[in-house]
């Protein structure tokens, strides 16, 4: 599959593009905004073909995706002209600002017969795979997860995660993967209470703590932002033990990743060889494109997502609960 590349963002540059430079893909375009940036990034990867403007890499019809990590506030506008175009899309996350948006954007790849993938790289690596698979399979009913991923952002930083008019703030940025995480393990949650915190005044929170509560009695507290040192993790509680797991997400591709888990008491670390969940994440969006089949991060999970990323947000504007349909 020929795949361009939506800008010269770090994401891209320094992860997805040589994710798929090492699988059985290829990037044969990229643009830019800045024709010689667009340039200098196709020299650095040897790629065919470099673009000044968006739309104008969309007109080579030698392509077959494209990958779209522009800043978060973009992801839909840019995916649906990419749509218009025949091409299908493996965008960043968060897809969209809102739940209502997200639904839009499927409707309209799904209109123009393109597939869309949102782009949760940590979903494919063999960690997170076989924590879901010992929760599903090896421990009892879950009563808690507590979901976490900060990092320390430098003062003064003129940083397009700090815009709010691009969708930035913490949730949209780090907080996205820890409520994915929590409703991994829980599934979705009947009521949202968040407190959201903006420390910059940037005009985006940069600081948010919740708790996603399930009628069941279980419960997520889930965290993230831009003022602590670094930290991504999870960790599941069940009626017979608990698993955890740090780092999570964001884990070095050539770093080996652990987990560590209790069953009635006996407890067991597994480790993994290191592993590429970027190439993984491709190589999965690139068979289901050729296939026709669903990718795994589809439409449903997408939505969910976006409504607790919604309700998270207004429960911090409203210091109160907001209940999910």
């Amino acid at each position: 599959m020929r795949f361009g590349i939506i800008s010269t963002a770090d994401i891209g540059l320094e992860s997805v593009v040589p994710a798929i430079v090492a699988s059985d893909h290829e990037v044969a375009a990229i643009a830019s905004r800045d024709g010689a940036a667009a340039e200098a990034a196709a020299d650095r990867f040897d790629v065919e073909s470099a673009y000044e403007g968006y739309e104008a890499m969309f007109e080579d019809k030698s392509l077959d995706a494209v990958y779209n990590p522009l800043p978060n506030g973009l992801h839909g506008e840019w995916t649906k002209k990419a749509a218009d175009h025949g091409l299908h899309v493996l965008c960043e996350k968060p897809l969209t600002g809102s739940a209502a948006e997200t639904e839009e954007v499927f409707d309209y790849c799904e209109d123009a017969g393109v597939t869309l993938m949102e782009a949760f790289m940590y979903r494919f690596h063999p960690l997170t795979e076989r924590a879901s698979e010992i929760v599903d399979e090896e421990l009892g009913d879950v009563r808690a997860v507590t979901s976490a991923f900060t990092f320390r952002m430098p003062d003064g930083a003129e940083d397009i995660r700090l815009d709010p008019d691009l969708d930035g703030g913490s949730v949209y940025d780090v907080g996205t993967y820890a409520i994915s995480a929590a409703r991994l393990f829980l599934g979705e949650p009947d009521r949202v209470y968040a407190h959201t915190h903006d420390g910059r005044d940037s005009g985006v929170e940069t600081e948010m703590a919740g708790v996603l509560e399930y009628d069941s009695g279980a419960s997520a507290r889930i965290q993230s932002g831009f003022e602590t040192p670094l930290t991504q993790y999870y960790r599941v509680e069940t009626t017979d033990g608990w698993l955890k797991a740090e780092p999570t997400f964001d884990v070095d591709v050539e770093g080996e990743t652990s987990l560590t888990y209790s069953v009635d008491g006996d407890e067991v670390t597994e480790t993994f060889d290191p592993a590429d969940h970027y190439r993984l994440e491709v190589e999965h969006f690139a068979e289901c494109v050729e296939s026709g089949e669903t990718p795994r991060i589809d439409r449903a999970e997408s939505v969910n997502q976006a409504r607790v990323i919604d309700a998270v947000l207004e429960s911090g504007e409203r210091g109160e609960a907001v209940e999910l349909d």
